[in-house]
C-alpha cells in the first residue's frame, strides 16, 4: 500500500520524488522504491520523522507498537521541531495507540503540533481507484485534513468519518474488494459450467461488473431501481434473483460485513 501511495503521488504530480523519504526494515524494498521512483531512502525511522512534515505509518498492525515504542524510547517525539502530521493506514489500530507513544509526557502545546490521523484505504489504490475512509484526533485542524485528503485523493476517493465509524469503513470498503472478487469467482465458475471458455468467462464477468458499476455511478439511480429495471417479470433475471432471495443471499452479505466490522472492533481492542 505504501508503494501504491508513492506511485500515485508522483504520477499525479502531487509530490516530487525528492520530497518523499522511505524507510523499511528490508533494505531491498527501499532500494527498489528509490530505483523505480527516485525517492530518498533513510536508514532509520527517526530520520524520516525529523525530515518530513507528514509521516505515514504504512506498516502491518502487529508492527505498530514496536515501531512506536522504539521511537518513543529514543525520545524522537519529544525532540521534534515544527508541526508534524502523523497518519496511520494500519487496519484496526485506533488513534489512541499512537497517542500513547507520540504524546508520552507531552503538554497540550506539543500535542497540538502533532495531530494524528487514521486512514483506511483499500487495494484498488494500486490502480488509482481506492476508497479511503479518514478520521482524525482533536488536535488536527482543517489544513491537516486537507493535506491528508490531497495525499489520498491521488489514489482515488476520500471520505471523512468519525473514528467510531472506522470499523464499519474497514468492513465495507477495506475488505470490500474481496467481496467483489468472491462474486467474480462465482460468476466465472457458473459461466464455465455452462460451457463458456475460462478466458471468455473471465472477460465477460469483469466487463459486466465494470459496466454495471459505471451505469450505477453515471445514472444516479439507486441500485434497487436499476435491478428492478433489468428484472423483467417471468424473465431470466427474475429466475436468478428468486434463487438468490430463496437462499437469503442479501442477508448473508449483510451478516458477513457485520462480522468483518465486529472483528475490526476486536482487533482495535
Amino acid at each position: 500500500m505504501g508503494q501504491a501511495m508513492i506511485g500515485a503521488l508522483i504520477t499525479s504530480g502531487k509530490a516530487d520524488p525528492s520530497d518523499i523519504f522511505v524507510c523499511d526494515v528490508i533494505r531491498a524494498q527501499t532500494d527498489t522504491l528509490a530505483a523505480q521512483h527516485g525517492v530518498r531512502v533513510a536508514t532509520d525511522n527517526a530520520t524520516v520523522i525529523r525530515a518530513c512534515d507528514v509521516i505515514i505509518f504504512a506498516v502491518k498492525p502487529q508492527s505498530i507498537e514496536p515501531v512506536l515504542s522504539a521511537l518513543n524510547t529514543s525520545a524522537v517525539f519529544k525532540t521534534l521541531a515544527g508541526r508534524k502530521i502523523f497518519i496511520s493506514i494500519a487496519a484496526g489500530t485506533p488513534i489512541r495507540t499512537f497517542e500513547r507513544f507520540i504524546y508520552d509526557g507531552a503538554d497540550e502545546d506539543r500535542k497540538g503540533r502533532m495531530p494524528i490521523l487514521r486512514v483506511m484505504p483499500n487495494t484498488p489504490a494500486l490502480v488509482l481507484s481506492a476508497m479511503s475512509g479518514m478520521c482524525a484526533n482533536p488536535f488536527a485542524i482543517a489544513e491537516d485534513l486537507q493535506i491528508a485528503k490531497k495525499i489520498f485523493s491521488a489514489m482515488g476517493k476520500v471520505i471523512e468519518f468519525s473514528e467510531s465509524d472506522m470499523d464499519a469503513v474497514t468492513a465495507v470498503s477495506g475488505s470490500g474488494p474481496a467481496y467483489c472478487f468472491y462474486l467474480v469467482e462465482a460468476m466465472i465458475e457458473a459461466a464455465e459450467r455452462l460451457g463458456i471458455s475460462p478466458a471468455h468467462a473471465a472477460e465477460m464477468t469483469a466487463q459486466t461488473l465494470k459496466g454495471a458499476l459505471i451505469l450505477l455511478e453515471n445514472q444516479k439511480i439507486s441500485p434497487r431501481e436499476l435491478r428492478r429495471r433489468v428484472t423483467s417479470p417471468g424473465g431470466t433475471t427474475e429466475a436468478a434473483v428468486r434463487v438468490l432471495d430463496r437462499h437469503g443471499v442479501q442477508q448473508i452479505i449483510v451478516d458477513a460485513i457485520t462480522a468483518a466490522a465486529r472483528r475490526s472492533r476486536e482487533l482495535s481492542g
